[in-house]
């Protein structure tokens, strides 16, 4: 009798141990918190975590959902996080032609309408970063106030550092008269093209801002240190933020640190 119980126990322990056991979340390919909206033409995807005031994410080039996998975890705790893929990025297709930083930011200015959300904060990282500061400059009743680490203003050499200005001068020349046949092909040239001639904001525009704002970058950057320090001179309400020994990658070289002092921003 008791060898028997014994053995039951130990059959029902064993999956209901197995299933206490957390599985990873793989962030962008998430099909419990992930969903379509139809989003000015596109099926736009987005996947959405925790409570509280919504927190809208914003990838750079050619990323996803994905590049937020070390802070969305921290910010869900105090947050409804709004993550999304960008037009003609991720799991978000576009196949027309052209491409700009207004368009989306249009984008996410009627996602937060479709979701009802009257105001966001925004974290932007590189072009997701031109793109809250757009979002600031076009619809400034959505944005509480947004945080941006690794982004330009400008697209020339006074942007961005000689090093990485030539490089992608050089791809642009070698790569410019190339034959695109596959969608692929014709999309990953799309999205170079958006960042080596956009985008194009003057120091004007970010005087009109009305927002509070955080212009975070790497000392080791690829944009251009005293084009940052510009950016933060130039918005009415801004801190400045630089993280010593690092690079573009500010909230994956330094998650813990990133979260915490965006938090705060976010908090004040």
């Amino acid at each position: 009798m008791f060898r028997f119980i014994a053995t039951f126990f130990i059959i029902l322990y064993i999956p209901l141990s197995c299933q206490s056991q957390q599985q990873p979340i793989h962030y962008g390919n998430n099909i419990q918190a992930g969903k379509y909206y139809n989003i000015r033409g596109i099926q736009m995807y987005v996947e959405i975590y925790g409570k509280g005031k919504p927190l809208l994410m914003i990838h750079g080039n050619g990323g996803s959902i994905e590049a937020f996998h070390k802070n969305i975890p921290y910010f869900s705790k105090y947050y409804k996080v709004i993550a999304i893929d960008s037009r003609a990025q991720g799991k978000t297709t576009d196949n027309r032609d052209s491409l700009s930083f207004e368009m989306m930011a249009d984008d996410l200015a009627t996602l937060l309408t479709e979701l009802k959300i009257d105001s966001a904060y925004v974290l932007g990282w590189s072009d997701g970063g031109i793109t809250a500061v757009c979002m600031a400059m076009r619809h400034p009743q959505k944005v509480m106030k947004f945080a941006a680490t690794g982004a330009n203003v400008a697209a020339d050499s006074t942007a961005l550092i000689p090093s990485f200005w030539k490089e992608i001068t050089q791809q642009y020349q070698r790569d410019k008269n190339k034959i695109r046949t596959s969608a692929k092909e014709k999309n990953d040239w799309k999205l170079f093209m958006l960042d080596y001639v956009q985008p194009h904001i003057k120091w004007q525009q970010l005087q009109a801002i009305q927002c509070p704002a955080l212009i975070i970058a790497g000392d080791r950057d690829l944009i251009a240190s005293q084009h940052t320090l510009s950016i933060f001179q130039n918005i009415p309400q801004a801190q400045l933020w630089i993280l010593p020994n690092c690079g573009h990658g500010t909230l994956q070289e330094y998650p813990e640190e990133f979260n915490n002092k965006v938090h705060r921003f976010f908090k004040q």
